[in-house]
């Protein structure tokens, strides 16, 4: 419904008198957010008492003018409400990515993460939660352009918004979008979930997940900012290209310091060739008792005592007390500090021996007992310093010391698999496979204490095992996750079967699951097609729907000259607006690239963030991400290419928003035919 009564008097306004007047409104918050932003550069960091104080002040300062950044092309609000609630709350609320005010501190623009804008995303005819109109803004690069009221008091709602459908339905290339002009009702509960509960999204495609848990980072920071500014918020990708590709939500809501990394940037950028069977084995959650016993393997029984001298005094300190210390140690405490607590205690009790002479040591006495090479040689002997690679070279080398600390939580077949044909010479030459980096990190905390963050946001979670499950779990102990996948979406070997596993090795298992299964990107044809594979990756997951028909939206091709076809559908698609994906088996990336050669292209690599309207997609790193119109090249190649293809090709069939073409020289997969 267009035009419609609003709060500012303008009743009898007709459309074009309110649009005049939304641009206004419009321009003056424009300028009071360039003035908020120069007062904040003009802010001085010299105010500080020192110079540390100076640079921390000014980074704040630098933040603060990042955050104001405006820009051009998005728009500043997105909505109005007209309320008729009796409080203290302006009467009309304009709702936008941030707050703005002008000189009088009057707010112009209040953030749609504010308990007010609740409305705008949940209020309706039956509970119009204050609401008498709700209005949405169509824009067109940053120009309002349209605008649709809803009159919640007199029970009137728009079934299928137009500008909803055309924002959602907008092409797109470059980075990733955020969705908070489009949040639904069923995304909102999730985005404004309570900060210590762990929250897990099973999404399938086009349903917005990936969006939803940025939406709800944005969220937290904005209601627990204090908090969270000291403890940390991070996101956790699938690889450095899905990271580049949503690198621009945050900013965007004015949130410019949260760390985006991947798995492997926390574990270590470990790519050693590794034959699956034992990476499966190596992320099998049995490894925990097997990392433990190996490390606390290193720990040996004193034989003999400490002999400390001071001048021509001797302080002795017998085996039998030394092996006393040792076993009440020896698993209450994590390696590291159990190995500084052996030494404070044997230097304790050489100060026992002192004060027997009646001497009287303090506490500078016992810390330079502690350092003196009589104790140091003694807890080195005893409590050796070890690496988590050094455990680990010694776990894989050595038959012995494996079966030991496997016991019966390893079949013989497993422990086969996990040692080295030809070992390394030491653990510094070794090469580490990604499986070994979440070993590694799991010894690193029974060494030291891992520290934890506020929130973490892990996506594309069904593809992790359970000891890298358990290395993201143990950073975030303390706080919260948002947990988002699809199951169905599984490439893994060790894919999940279930969220609630997911949750268990995350650590916890009390955490909520919640499914989003209602697509607004991906067309129903498109979706429909591709989930005629569920049956077989994912039977016990319900059928995605979408709201968008996409008639005609798919195209199914034979092609005997894989190239020509090539050629003609990256023309056809070229001639659309919108960003193009041709995705293809990664052994395939070469040829279709050079069959491609009269067009201008790039080739996405796991770590590139190339932004290219036409790109030449591998397979395997296509998860996450979306294209307006996709290219699909030789289904039977992607399945036959790794155990889990089916789910791979599932992936890669649901990656389109306006059109999907598959090429195939090849017979397709049987569910497709």
């Amino acid at each position: 419904m267009t035009g419609g009564p609003s709060g500012d008097g303008a009743d009898a306004a007709g459309p074009a008198e309110i649009l005049a007047a939304e641009r206004e409104h419009l321009a003056a918050s424009r300028a009071a957010l360039r003035a908020m932003r120069e007062h904040a550069r003009s802010l001085s960091s010299d105010a500080a008492g020192d110079w540390v104080s100076q640079q921390i002040l000014q980074a704040l300062l630098d933040q603060r003018v990042a955050a104001l950044a405006d820009h051009s092309g998005t728009p500043l609000f997105f909505g109005r409400l007209d309320r008729s609630a009796d409080d203290d709350l302006p009467v009309t609320v304009h709702v936008g990515r941030r707050h703005v005010h002008d000189d009088r501190s009057r707010p112009l623009v209040i953030d749609w993460r504010a308990p007010v804008s609740r409305a705008f995303y949940q209020a309706s005819p039956a509970d119009p939660m204050g609401v008498a109109l709700r209005r949405r803004f169509g824009y067109h690069a940053g120009d309002l352009t349209a605008f649709e009221d809803e009159r919640l008091d007199q029970g009137e709602v728009i079934r299928r918004s137009r500008i909803l459908t055309e924002e959602i339905e907008r092409p797109r290339s470059g980075p990733m979008r955020d969705i908070v002009a489009t949040i639904q009702p069923d995304q909102d509960e999730i985005v404004r979930s309570e900060p210590g509960l762990t929250v897990c999204v099973q999404g399938a495609p086009g349903t917005g997940k990936t969006a939803v848990g940025l939406h709800r980072a944005a969220y937290l920071l904005f209601t627990h900012r204090e908090r969270l500014a000291r403890s940390g918020v991070m996101i956790v990708g699938p690889n450095r290209a899905f990271l580049a590709y949503i690198s621009s939500v945050l900013p965007a809501l004015g949130e410019v310091k949260v760390d985006q990394t991947t798995v492997a940037g926390i574990l270590g950028d470990h790519r050693a060739p590794e034959d699956p069977a034992a990476g499966t084995v190596k992320g099998d959650a049995r490894m925990v008792p097997v990392l433990r016993r190996a490390l606390w393997a290193h720990i040996v029984k004193p034989d003999e005592g400490v002999l400390f001298t001071k001048g021509v005094n001797r302080y002795r300190v017998a085996d039998h007390e030394v092996r006393e210390i040792v076993a009440s140690l020896r698993g209450t405490t994590r390696y590291g500090p159990g190995r500084a607590a052996l030494a404070q205690r044997l230097a304790h009790l050489v100060l026992v021996r002192m004060e027997q002479r009646g001497e009287a040591p303090d506490d500078r006495v016992q810390d330079a007992v502690a350092r003196s090479r009589p104790v140091k040689q003694l807890v080195d002997r005893v409590w050796p310093k070890v690496t988590p690679e050094q455990v680990l070279h010694r776990l894989f080398s050595d038959p012995g010391f494996l079966a030991a600390a496997a016991r019966d939580d390893l079949t013989a077949d497993e422990q086969a698999l996990l040692l080295w044909t030809r070992p390394p010479r030491s653990f510094r030459s070794a090469k580490w496979s990604a499986a070994d980096g979440a070993l590694m990190d799991e010894l690193g905390d029974l060494i030291e204490r891992t520290t934890p963050l506020g929130h973490l946001v892990v996506d594309e979670a069904q593809d992790l095992s359970a000891m890298q499950l358990r290395a993201l779990g143990r950073r975030c102990r303390t706080g919260a996750a948002t947990v988002l996948g699809d199951i169905a979406q599984g490439t893994t070997p060790w894919s999940a079967r279930s969220w609630r596993e997911v949750l268990t090795h995350l650590g916890f298992e009390d955490g909520t699951v919640t499914e989003l299964t209602l697509g607004f990107r991906v067309p129903r044809e498109v979706l429909d097609y591709a989930a005629r594979l569920l049956p077989s990756i994912a039977p016990d997951l319900a059928p995605p729907r979408s709201l968008r028909p996409g008639v005609g939206s798919l195209s199914v091709r034979h092609a005997p000259e894989p190239a020509t076809g090539l050629t003609e559908a990256a023309r056809e698609a070229l001639s659309r607006e919108g960003s193009i994906g041709v995705i293809v088996p990664d052994a395939s990336v070469v040829a279709v690239s050079e069959a491609l050669s009269a067009l201008e292209h790039r080739v996405l690599s796991q770590d590139s963030a190339e932004e290219h309207r036409l790109l030449v997609v591998p397979a395997t790193l296509a998860k996450g991400l979306e294209y307006d119109h996709v290219i699909v090249v030789e289904p039977a190649d992607i399945v036959d290419a790794e155990p889990r293809g089916l789910a791979r090709l599932y992936v890669v069939l649901t990656r389109a928003v306006t059109s999907l073409t598959v090429l195939h020289t090849r017979e397709l997969p049987a569910r497709l035919r």
